[in-house]
């Protein structure tokens, strides 16, 4: 049926499957994706939502690389928000409402038009190991077909388990069945195991809610966009979300199933996320809150169907369908399906490289829930990376890694395989070290070039970034060259309740200044004439405004980044021998022999190795 040898085999068509097959059919590798049900490629299991705090960034920065989830997001999206607008521009996370269907649809549509792509529909239910190799896969009806390389992205299909009170039964998600014989296998080989758990709010029908007694809650004024191509547009119409919140009624009456759960009862062993807990979890944390938030989200452009946002359970249905009634605007509230939890099989992430193939197995790669992440933006993320990098073995090219300073998706990564996790991790901006450098608006400066020699990012990407990048750069020197008289500046000055200056000075020196900003500096008549004449668009004038208000900040970060960046240079032999080493405390040795940490600085990151145990490494690799 499979005569020929794939380069690239990925499993499982999520939001990390599929950057994982675009990427590695874009660079040329004959590729091949497999899933239980081509009807669901890239479908959105939670919430209808892209980016987000700390996630916007990573779908900016898969955009600035070439991958596809940024053009999806924006051709799919029904609302645009940036998050803490209020906040600096390292702060600053593009989040959009998406319908779900047209999600999926888009995403389909693009992999469908991407050439060296073929699609089957099957359950994977084992690899092909020769060896210490992987050489393919094998289907639950006996299909082999070999490959030189695999991806795993698996979600939460891996022996998955869906509770509702104090009912179970396996199930990759809703009315989808779970995925057997790949953990069993990979546990033979002697990989690491383990369980988490995720959850999902009821879906409701929006026919029977009454959003007069909520808080409308609008996209921005002037919605931006997540990708740096000109090929998506903005949107100009946008489709409201509501708010409403929890009671003490509504905490009462959820408590009375908490004998049922099967969070409180034993029944669900693992661990969830901790920053998206269930709501009977938030209610048993945070007994001190009489109320929480519920954010009432449409699924699409058309449907009635609405997300209940705050409102994760796996409680019995009869108990989410009595207590969401209880929700002011929920009087009536109808039930398209209620909500569950799932539990999944996961591999805790030290057992993989930088580059997420696996250290036991050459060729096979993971991607996604599979190594305990959570979030469509980081599974995402780990795909493009697993697929650019299964497609760089096959060629038999150097791997492609980002570092902690050049991108979201380098935290991530190093986080994941350096320290490990043991519940769902989620990205956060207080992650990042460098989060002044690895900024929203900038992530086409920082990763398109990579992109472009990668084979990703089109010459027409590249050229539209450079045009960024040299147009901020003059915008900026204007500033600096540029003077104003008091007379002209003064009065802009006094109206933000600013010192006024008595005598000539640069622009660049009052922009500066923390209360000053572009829509002030616009009103100096060579501002606006030097705007026009070079028909600066938003992109090129935000990109101005960070450059000279942020730029003592942005220096002294890139600074402390470089220092840093040293003990990245400094490798550590693949057998290097730390049992040798007996200054260095026994903890550091085990931590050190477990991971085997491939640089200096990535050992420093390691819980358990501390400063002390870094220097006496150094001493004995004679640096």
């Amino acid at each position: 049926m499979f005569n020929e040898v794939y380069d690239v085999i990925v499993v499982g068509a999520g939001h990390a499957g599929s950057e994982a097959a675009a990427a590695a059919a874009n660079m040329g590798s004959k590729t091949l994706l497999v899933t239980m049900n081509l009807q669901n490629i890239a479908q959105m299991s939670c919430n209808p939502a892209m980016g987000g705090i700390a996630k916007g960034q990573i779908v900016r920065e898969i955009d600035a690389l070439g991958g596809y989830s940024g053009i999806v997001s924006d051709t799919s999206a029904i609302q645009f928000k940036m998050l803490n607008k209020s906040k600096g521009p390292a702060m600053w996370s593009p989040r959009v409402q998406s319908d779900r269907m047209r999600f999926a649809e888009d995403w389909r549509m693009l992999l469908e038009q991407t050439k060296n792509l073929d699609f089957y529909q099957e359950m994977v239910s084992g690899l092909l190991i020769e060896g210490d190799k992987v050489v393919g896969v094998k289907t639950s009806l006996g299909v082999e077909v070999r490959g030189k390389s695999v991806v795993l992205t698996n979600g939460t299909f891996l022996n998955g388990l869906i509770h509702i009170g104090d009912k179970n039964f396996g199930g990759g998600r809703a009315g989808e069945k779970a995925a057997t014989g790949i953990t069993e296998q990979l546990v033979d080989l002697g990989f690491d195991s383990g369980r988490m758990k995720t959850g999902t709010p009821p879906r409701v029908d929006g026919r029977s809610l009454d959003f007069s007694k909520m808080i409308e809650q609008p996209g921005d004024e002037n919605p931006e966009k997540f990708s740096y191509l000109d090929t998506t547009k903005p949107l100009k119409e946008q489709r409201s979300c509501h708010m409403s919140y929890t009671s003490a009624l509504v905490h009462d009456l959820l408590r009375e199933g908490f004998d049922r759960s099967p969070m409180f009862n034993g029944r669900i062993k693992s661990l969830g996320p901790r920053y998206c807990p269930s709501i009977e979890d938030k209610i048993n944390r945070f007994a001190d809150k009489d109320r929480h938030q519920l954010f009432v989200e449409p699924e699409g452009w058309n449907t009635v169907e609405y997300y209940i946002n705050g409102f994760s359970t796996s409680l019995p249905e009869d108990v989410q369908f009595k207590a969401l009634r209880s929700v002011v605007g929920f009087e009536n509230v109808k039930f398209f399906r209620p909500g569950y939890a799932i539990e999944y099989d996961y591999f805790p992430p030290t057992q993989l490289k930088h580059t997420l193939e696996t250290k036991l197995v050459s060729g096979l790669y993971f991607a996604g829930q599979i190594n305990g992440t959570t979030g469509y933006e980081e599974a995402a993320s780990q795909g493009l990376m697993a697929g650019i990098n299964a497609s760089l073995k096959v060629q038999e090219k150097d791997p492609f890694m980002l570092k902690r300073d050049e991108a979201y998706i380098g935290v991530l990564i190093d986080d994941l395989i350096t320290k490990g996790t043991e519940e769902p991790y989620r990205m956060f901006t207080s992650r990042a070290e460098y989060r002044t450098l690895l900024r929203q608006d900038n992530a086409d400066l920082r990763l398109t070039p990579k992109g472009y020699e990668l084979g990703l990012a089109s010459e027409k990407r590249l050229k539209r970034m450079e045009q960024k990048h040299e147009s901020a750069k003059e915008f900026v020197s204007f500033f600096e060259s540029t003077s104003v008289k008091p007379e002209e500046i003064n009065p802009i000055l006094e109206s933000k309740n600013s010192s006024p200056v008595n005598q000539s000075g640069k622009l660049f020196k009052i922009f500066a200044r923390p209360n000053i900003d572009m829509d002030d500096v616009r009103k100096v008549k060579s501002v606006e004439d030097y705007i026009q004449e070079n028909n600066l668009d938003r992109e090129v004038i935000e990109q101005t405004e960070i450059q000279v208000k942020y730029s003592g900040y942005i220096a002294k970060e890139k600074t402390n980044a470089d220092k840093l960046s040293r003990l990245e240079y400094v490798k550590i032999p693949a057998d290097f021998d730390y049992s040798k080493i007996k200054s260095m405390s026994f903890e550091a040795r085990e931590k050190l022999k477990k991971i085997q940490p491939t640089t200096v600085s990535q050992a420093s990151r390691i819980s358990g190795v501390s400063p002390n145990d870094i220097s006496v490494l150094l001493v004995y690799m004679g640096r």
